[in-house]
């Protein structure tokens, strides 16, 4: 008898771990945001380079996350990166001068697009694109372009 119920503790904290397991695992990959997604629209937008930015990015304004990028794509004729975003119905009411700029959390985390917000009274549409972007900082060129004008300096002693 005493055995049979060590056996049920035991079942019961191995089913706790595996479920704590897995709202980590979807917590990590965005996906718990995902499960209680409402009603979206979408909007779109150019970037010359988008840095390590990837699909289920966030998209934030203000701190706080407004919707998630969807796809991403390649114009051959601008030779830019094409951004589509799923902005939460509840936030429509951006107006069409919103500058779109890609960031990084904290040194080398991930990326993220923040919108801000500008004066126009026009609001921006499902399916509009936003025409004022800010290309992703890259960690790698920041490096180059300080030692490439340290490199023209003379030699202190």
């Amino acid at each position: 008898m005493e055995r049979s119920s060590l056996d049920v503790w035991v079942g019961l904290f191995v089913v706790g771990g595996v479920l704590a397991l897995l709202i980590l695992a979807l917590k990590v990959g965005n996906a718990g945001d995902l499960l209680s997604a409402g009603p979206t629209y979408t909007l779109s937008a150019n970037f010359e380079n988008i840095g390590g930015l990837k699909a289920k990015a966030a998209v934030r304004s203000a701190g706080v996350v407004v919707g998630r990028v969807a796809t991403i794509d390649y114009d051959p004729d601008t030779f830019n990166a094409v951004v589509t975003m799923k902005i939460d119905q509840r936030f429509n009411k951006f107006p069409r001068d919103t500058f779109a700029s890609i960031y990084t959390s904290g040194l080398l985390g991930e990326q993220y697009i923040g919108l801000a917000p500008g004066g126009d009274e026009k609001l921006l549409a499902a399916g509009d694109r936003i025409t004022k972007t800010q290309k992703a900082v890259v960690l790698e060129d920041l490096i180059g372009q300080f030692l490439t004008s340290r490199a023209g300096e003379p030699a202190t002693k």
